[in-house]
């Protein structure tokens, strides 16, 4: 590890010794900078919003636009805890799982498992829990800063999962996985390049949407179930979500399969709204217009 690298592993360790509620507030702070200085992240929240909560009215939404920047500056600064506290510390901030029998009996049918994992609570925490169950594979884009993959092996120890490129060999390293009755966990709402996706509504706009999860599905049998870590309030702990995948995620019909998909992570964001990472711009793609080239500020003034 880089010495630079090491440095920044060390502070987490120090951040890990705060109690969570500290944490969080720290983070809910931050989020409310961001808001206040209009940094781009508040404006692209704001314009997601909108979109997707139309029938708000202009101080239901900027109340919306608050508590959502507020929690996104609580999943920064509990990274750092969680990174910082290691794995089996982090474990005993889940206070309640939700659904998780679901995973267990997918699990037990020995027909693999496919983890749709979006980005909503805290997906480092998650990553911990599935794997204190079961040894997984995830798909992942490296970090810019290589050097960012050795502390991230180092915080996770024992329970890190395997992380496999997005790319050709990954693919098919995903799909022997599967076909060998493991679990492989992708996230299902990253956006996919330029002519690698289907157009299907999230909430009810129409989102370039990855096609890789439904083929995995519908090519090798696999279950398809939905999970994310609830934020508690007052810094109490997270609550783990399983949720079955809708109807038609493993159709062949690629359309009906990518609405199912965004379904299921709509299904997912329901339960924690102001928790999911609205500063992404999920709705562009190059032969559409840009919802993000807005000139009004982040409380829509």
């Amino acid at each position: 590890m880089r010495p630079d690298i090491y440095v920044l592993y060390l502070l987490l360790r120090l951040v890990s010794l705060l109690p969570l509620r500290t944490v969080h507030a720290i983070g809910a702070w931050i989020g409310r900078r961001s808001l206040r200085s209009n940094s781009r992240s508040a404006r692209y929240t704001a314009v997601n919003l909108r979109l997707t909560r139309p029938e708000l009215g202009e101080a239901e939404r900027a109340d919306l636009l608050r508590r959502t920047m507020e929690e996104a500056g609580k999943s920064v600064a509990e990274v750092a805890a969680i990174w910082g506290g290691g794995a089996e510390k982090s474990l005993g901030l889940v206070r309640e799982v939700v659904g998780g029998e679901l995973f267990a009996d997918a699990l037990a049918s020995g027909k693999g498992v496919i983890v749709a994992a979006p980005h909503l609570g805290c997906w480092e925490l998650l990553n911990y829990w599935l794997c204190s169950k079961t040894p997984m594979a995830i798909l992942y884009r490296p970090p810019r800063i290589q050097a960012i993959e050795a502390l991230l092996r180092k915080v996770r120890g024992k329970l890190a999962p395997e992380q496999v490129r997005a790319e050709g060999a990954g693919v098919r390293t995903l799909f022997k996985r599967l076909g060998a009755g493991g679990t492989v966990g992708i996230l299902p709402d990253q956006k996919p390049r330029e002519g690698e996706g289907e157009f299907a509504p999230f909430f009810g706009v129409e989102a370039l949407t990855m096609v890789l999860l439904p083929r995995l599905a519908a090519r090798t049998g696999a279950i398809v179930l939905f999970s994310f870590a609830e934020r508690l309030p007052d810094g109490e702990g997270f609550r783990i979500h399983v949720l079955p995948a809708p109807e038609g995620i493993d159709s062949t019909d690629l359309k009906v399969a990518c609405t199912a998909l965004n379904r299921g992570v709509e299904q997912c964001v329901e339960r924690a709204f102001p928790q999911y990472q609205w500063h992404y711009k999920r709705y562009t793609a190059h032969d559409r217009p840009d919802p993000y080239k807005v000139t009004a500020n982040a409380t829509g003034g």
